[in-house]
């Protein structure tokens, strides 16, 4: 991998990460037109997911410090019943990460086919969410937490995206579309992070290494800057995008990204 092809991959894994696309679809579709292998691929995929990780943690640093002061203050508040909503959020994804994890990573070799008619099924996800008008509420229950959560598990497979079905769910469920997005966002730190420790300690004991040593530290460090700068922009980006409700243009993105993945890997 040159650090051409990484710069492109960690301005598309920050870009798509947090607009409703599928980073993980895109990433992908990049890494068979640049012939990378599906080991190779995934290990670049789950650093820049850190970068980007890191990213949401500086553009919604006000709210995340918030939430640490509310949670240990040690009393029943909103900051300790959101933190324990986002952990509630991120059991069925801890779940399929324990479980299934190889089962997944095989997902990641399954070719351009999956991942087209992932970012269709995106695309009809965003769609509804778009025309639909549910009940508003004022606050992220519980049980929707549970039900997002189930969603961002779904969003494993390439080509569905994290952020679209979550924040789709969510609004489909009839909460605030703003409120929602943030809660997208936060639910997904702890999780990408666990998966980056555990796959650090693989590499530690030689389990993985040669899937991250094919990778030139150039190459690395390049991908990382790229992808934690572009989904800062990205992550401020897509909130003001939910809060205007503008979901259908990446519905239309969706399906003609996925109508192209679909007809290239027939031919």
């Amino acid at each position: 991998m040159s650090w051409i092809e990484a710069l492109v991959l960690g301005l598309i894994q920050g870009l798509t990460e947090f607009l409703p696309v599928s980073s993980s679809g895109h990433l992908t579709i990049a890494g068979t037109f640049f012939g990378l292998t599906g080991e190779e691929n995934l290990a670049f995929a789950v650093l820049l997911h850190v970068a980007t990780v890191l990213s949401t943690i500086v553009v919604l640093w006000i709210e995340i410090s918030g939430l640490f002061k509310g949670f240990f203050s040690f009393r029943r508040n909103d900051d300790t019943k959101m933190v324990m909503k986002i952990l509630l959020s991120m059991i069925p994804v801890g779940i399929v990460g324990l479980f299934f994890k190889d089962t997944v990573e095989e997902l990641f070799g399954g070719g351009l086919l999956l991942v087209g008619c992932m970012l269709l099924l995106t695309a009809a996800l965003l769609t509804v969410s778009y025309f639909a008008v549910p009940r508003r509420k004022k606050e992220i229950s519980f049980r929707d937490a549970f039900i997002i959560g189930l969603a961002q598990a779904c969003a494993v497979v390439p080509g569905l995206s994290r952020s679209g079905a979550t924040i789709a769910t969510g609004i489909l469920l009839g909460n605030e579309r703003e409120k929602v997005a943030k809660f997208s966002f936060l639910m997904v730190i702890i999780p990408v992070l666990g998966e980056a420790l555990l796959d650090i300690l693989k590499v530690l004991k030689g389990e993985d290494l040669s899937a991250f040593s094919a990778i030139p530290l150039s190459a690395m460090i390049c991908g990382f800057v790229v992808a934690f700068l572009s989904g800062a922009f990205a992550c401020k980006w897509m909130i003001d995008i939910v809060k205007k409700g503008k979901f259908i243009y990446f519905a239309c993105y969706c399906v003609a990204m996925g109508l192209f993945a679909i007809v290239y890997s027939l031919i």
